[in-house]
């Protein structure tokens, strides 16, 4: 995961940029840049990790949020057949898991998120 945060950060400093890393602490990461790249400080790179922190989290409620919507993509099927109550239930839960990343604005807040549950 650190690697993944590591090697996002230089990305939104230089989408170009080609490197290696090796080491698994922060602190002992060391970087081979490659191809011309202008090395990047680890003092920029880590600047870059709130912002690639708080995507990551997005990106992982995201994909729940998705799978949750495939999971019932069953229910706007015409040939279902719910009561109206049911089928209003399900259209709501839907709408919620849609709307779910709305407002987001800190790691803290996607991480505290939690998927509604389907309704029976």
């Amino acid at each position: 995961m650190l690697h993944k945060k590591i090697i996002n950060a230089i990305y939104k400093i230089n989408p170009n940029a080609q490197f290696g890393l090796s080491g698994d602490v922060w602190e002992e990461i060391t970087f081979q840049w490659t191809n011309n790249t202008t090395p990047i400080s680890k003092t920029d790179i880590e600047a870059q990790f709130p912002i690639v922190e708080f995507e990551m989290a997005l990106d992982e409620l995201r994909a729940k949020r998705n799978k949750a919507l495939a999971d019932s993509d069953w229910t706007v099927l015409t040939d279902v057949p719910l009561e109206p109550a049911q089928k209003a239930a399900w259209m709501n839960y839907r709408t919620l898991l849609r709307n779910i990343t709305n407002g987001l604005e800190t790691t803290e807040q996607v991480k505290a998120v939690t998927l509604p549950i389907p309704p029976k």
